[in-house]
This record gives structure tokens, sequence and C-alpha cells, in this order.
């Protein structure tokens, strides 16, 4: 069994120590930095202190960069703080989608679940990330239902299939008759 301040460097050239928790007095292994232990505290303590950093929300957590995030479909998310009107559109962590944020900022009440604010795309390409972030209401957004929401991109899908398929068609009459 180690002994409280042992010091211990893993294959990754880390160095950890072996401490006890500041509250409960339970040992454990944690990450040296700087000379000093990483976390003070266990696992089941830290929570109890919420007086560190890693804790706190929004400007008052020392990682806070500036109130807003790419999620991973590429669309904006924008931190909303509780007391604000738009907040009960939020999900859990706080964050609503910028594009639902201006909709109903230009409608002026909170949109419902269902409603669907679609992304026109008219001056970025479909699914581009540029697309997902030209959130201008209403040249490029626009409200609608789910079942709205399906009709337009099946309409869409199949404009974008046509138009792709006329260019083809257009490229072999050119070649047909530059062949003459």
């Amino acid at each position: 069994m180690a002994e409280i301040g042992e010091i211990k460097i893993d294959s990754d050239y880390r160095k950890f120590i072996w401490v006890a928790c500041a509250d409960c007095g339970k040992p454990k292994w944690t990450v040296l930095l700087h000379g000093k232990p990483q976390s003070p505290r266990c696992r089941r303590c830290a929570p109890k202190h919420r007086s560190s950093g890693y804790y706190k929300r929004g400007q008052d957590n020392p990682s806070w960069i500036r109130g807003w995030k790419i999620n991973k479909n590429g669309y904006k998310e924008i931190l909303i703080q509780p007391d604000d009107f738009f907040y009960p559109m939020a999900k859990r962590d706080g964050y609503v989608l910028e594009h639902r944020l201006v909709v109903a900022k230009a409608l002026g009440r909170s949109l419902h679940r269902w409603e669907i604010v679609h992304h026109k795309g008219i001056r970025y390409p479909k699914g581009s990330i540029e697309n997902k972030q030209d959130n201008r209401y209403p040249e490029n957004l626009q409200l609608v239902s789910d079942d709205r929401h399906n009709q337009i991109s099946i309409l869409e899908s199949r404009i974008a299939y046509l138009e792709k398929q006329n260019k083809e068609l257009r490229s072999e009459n050119r070649r047909l008759k530059d062949a003459k």
C-alpha cells in the first residue's frame, strides 16, 4: 500500500501523488501539477465543495469563453440565463439553438418544441456549415411545422436532382453537337 505523499510516474511521464481527501480523508491517486495535487478531494466530496471553478456555470466558470458554442451538427448554440424570457426554449444545459432564438425574438414569443426553423439555403449551399450558421430572418429562416418541413426537404432534394440531371443533359447535347 502506498504512503501519503508518495509520487509515481506513469508510462506517459505524468506524475501522480498519493493524497488523502481534504474532506473525508480517503486516500487516492491524483495528478501532480506544479508540485501540488490537481484535486484535493475525492469524487464523492468534490461536488459538495462547489467553490472550485469546475462547478461554476456561465461567466463565473474559469473556462468561460464567450457564451456560445458550435454543436456536433454545425449549428450555433447560445447560452441563456434562467431569468431570460426565452429560457423555456433552452435544453437542460441552458443552451438554445441560435436560429430558433432569432425567430422567437422576431415573433416575440417562445417557440414550441414541434415548431421547426428551416434554413432556406439561399446564400450558401444546403447542408453546409455556412448555411447552418446563416441566421438571417426572414431571408434565410422560415418557421414551419414538422410535416411541412418534410415536404420542403423532399421538394428541395428533388429540385437539386433535376437540376443536376438537366446540367448533365445539356453537356451531353453540346458534346453531340460538337461531334457532328
